[in-house]
C-alpha cells in the first residue's frame, strides 16, 4: 500500500482549509468594548441627549432655560389692587355709580339714608328720561341754596372718587321724572295730578300727602315741557322742594336733560331695603301721549328691523340653494 500522508488540521473543515492563507487576528479586538446607548453618546465623561431625537439637545445647542418661578402673592397684590382701582373708576364713570339719599323728600320709596345705584350707561347711547323713572341729576341753577354740605375724610374722599361711596361734593338731587318735552303737566286743587289731560294715579306718593298742594309758592300750577327738559316732583309732595318750587330759576322749573346723571334702577343699602325702581303702571295708560306718532314709531320699528334683518338670510338661502342646484346639473352632466 502506498504511503498515506495525513496532514494536521487546521480548524473546522479539514481538507477544504489547506492552502487558504490565515486570517490577520486584531489583539484588539477581543477585548469588550463599552456599551454605548443608542439614544446617547458618551463623551468626556458628560452624557448628552441625542439630537436625532425629538426634544434632544444637541451639543451644539445653547443650555435649556430654567423655568421661572411664579411671582409671590404679596409681589402681584399692588397689580391686582392698581387694576380693581381702574376698573372700579371706568365703572363708575360709564357704567353704574352709587347715590345716597340724604332727605325725606322721596318717601317711601326712598328713605334717608338709603344707597341707590344709579344706570349711567344709557344715557351714552342717546336714551333720555321717560316718564316715572327716578332719576339723579345736576342742580340745574342753586336748587340747593342754604343745604349743609357734609365733610367727608380722605378715606370718604378716595371711596367716593372710585365709585364705592357717594361724592359729597357733588351737588346732586334725585326725584322722579313727571313730563318730557311736549308734555302739559297741571296741578288743580288737592289733585290729581294730569299729564296731557289724562289723571295720574299715584299710588307712590307719601301716606296722608295729596298729589297737589294747595298753596301759592308752586303747589298750583299748569306748565308746559320745553323739549330737551323733564319736570321732576318728589314722592313726599309736601316735603319736597323740586320743579314746582323753582319756577323763578333761568329754566322755569325744569331740568335740561344734559343735567341727569342717570336713572336709579335699584336700592342696593341696607340689605333689608333692597329692591328695584320700575317704573308705575300709570305712566303706561293709554293717550298719556300728547300724540301717537310715536306710538306708532314704537310700533313699526321692530317689524322694519325684522325686514331687514330677514333680507340677507333670504338672499344668502336662495345663493346656497342656486350652487346647489348648478352643482347637481354639473354632476348629472
Amino acid at each position: 500500500m502506498g504511503d498515506v500522508a495525513v496532514g494536521a488540521r487546521s480548524g473546522q473543515g479539514g481538507e477544504e482549509h489547506r492552502g487558504r492563507p490565515a486570517e490577520s487576528v486584531d489583539p484588539a479586538a477581543d477585548r469588550a468594548e463599552p456599551f454605548v446607548s443608542d439614544t446617547r453618546a458618551v463623551e468626556d465623561g458628560a452624557v448628552s441627549e441625542d439630537p436625532t431625537k425629538p426634544g434632544g439637545q444637541g451639543p451644539g445647542d445653547p443650555p435649556a432655560q430654567p423655568k421661572k418661578q411664579p411671582r409671590s402673592f404679596w409681589k402681584e397684590l399692588p397689580i391686582l389692587i392698581g387694576i380693581a382701582l381702574v376698573l372700579a373708576l371706568l365703572i363708575k364713570t360709564f357704567l353704574v355709580q352709587a347715590f345716597s339719599i340724604p332727605s325725606d323728600s322721596m318717601q317711601n320709596t326712598l328713605q334717608q339714608g338709603d344707597r341707590v345705584l344709579v344706570d349711567k350707561l344709557t344715557p351714552w347711547f342717546g336714551s333720555e328720561p321717560e316718564r316715572g323713572e327716578v332719576v339723579v341729576f345736576h342742580d340745574p341753577d342753586n336748587w340747593l341754596a342754604g343745604e349743609p354740605t357734609p365733610d367727608p375724610n380722605a378715606l370718604q374722599k378716595v371711596l367716593s372718587w372710585i365709585g364705592l361711596m357717594p361724592s359729597a361734593e357733588e351737588k346732586d338731587l334725585i326725584k322722579r321724572v313727571v313730563g318730557v318735552g311736549g308734555d302739559t303737566i297741571e296741578c288743580k286743587g288737592t289733585g290729581p295730578l294730569t299729564v296731557n289731560g289724562m289723571a295720574l294715579n299715584e299710588p307712590y306718593v307719601y301716606p296722608g300727602n295729596t298729589p297737589c298742594s294747595q298753596d301759592d309758592q308752586g303747589g298750583q300750577f299748569k306748565v308746559e315741557v320745553p323739549e330737551g327738559h323733564i319736570w321732576v316732583m318728589g314722592d313726599h309732595r309736601q316735603n319736597s322742594r323740586d320743579s314746582r318750587y323753582n319756577q323763578a330759576d333761568k329754566n322755569h322749573g325744569m331740568v335740561p336733560v344734559d343735567k341727569v346723571v342717570g336713572r336709579a334702577v335699584v336700592i342696593a343699602w341696607p340689605v333689608n331695603r333692597w329692591n328695584n325702581l320700575p317704573v308705575p303702571d300709570t305712566f303706561d295708560q293709554p293717550g298719556l301721549d300728547p300724540s301717537s306718532s310715536s306710538a306708532a314709531a314704537l310700533t313699526v320699528a321692530p317689524q322694519g328691523l325684522a325686514l331687514a334683518g330677514a333680507v340677507p338670510l333670504v338672499l344668502w338661502r336662495r345663493r346656497r340653494h342656486n350652487g346647489a342646484t348648478e352643482a347637481r346639473a354639473h354632476t348629472a352632466g
